[in-house]
């Protein structure tokens, strides 16, 4: 059976490799995010302002990235006993716990529902919407968000024939919202295990003294 210095050593273990994970998935998140900015890797769409809304707010980098890679440092500085964190005690420890756990789940769960609601409404791009095609009309918008009866994720027969322009914008918008949506699950996942690794610590530091 393991003592409580042994218990709390596993800890801070734990804190490491869990602040190293989350900081690497913050990193991924803010490219996935950053490639839905650069459709077929074309910069001209962004400088136009052709971008949709979901790949403007930028989650991806400010709530999956900047939040959470803030919180992973600091779980990691916890996990290390560096700098501040060498001396302190379980009560400021498990304050620090709750500040970068709310931290880092407050920015995935921002990300995960703005990426959820991206793959629900689709890609921004340009489609023809002229009736019955007896006038040829063009313009941008979120043209799968009128197709009540049918859902462009299982209807692939709707990914190359509705958007126009860019070329292949379905793949490219499911495809990286796809990942964001999994990354930030991933981050949830991480900050729920590093709560429950940071009460444990507590409790046998109260233990041991």
């Amino acid at each position: 059976m393991l003592s409580s210095p042994d218990v709390m050593a596993c800890s801070r273990t734990c804190s490491r490799i869990l602040g190293l994970s989350l900081g690497t998935t913050a990193l991924f998140a803010a490219g996935a995010n950053l490639v839905l900015l650069f459709p077929n890797w074309d910069v001209t769409y962004l400088l136009r302002g052709l971008i949709g809304r979901h790949a403007m707010l930028g989650s991806g980098l400010w709530g999956g990235g900047l939040m959470v890679l803030t919180a992973a440092i600091l779980i990691s500085l916890m996990g290390w006993r560096y700098g501040c964190f060498s001396k302190s005690g379980p009560c400021r420890s498990m304050l620090t716990a709750l500040l970068s756990s709310s931290l880092a789940f407050l920015g995935a769960l921002i990300c995960f529902i703005t990426s959820g609601v991206a793959l629900k409404d689709g890609p921004f791009c340009m489609f023809d919407v002229s009736p019955f095609n007896q006038t040829q009309a063009w313009k941008y918008g979120y043209p799968f968000q009128d197709l009540h009866n049918r859902n462009y994720l299982y209807d692939h027969s709707l990914w190359n024939s509705v958007c126009l322009e860019p070329s292949k914008a379905v793949i490219w918008h499911v495809a990286f919202f796809s990942i964001l949506l999994c990354i930030s699950l991933l981050q949830i996942l991480l900050v729920v295990i590093h709560f429950i690794n940071s009460f444990l610590g507590l409790f046998c530091s109260l233990c041991e003294k």
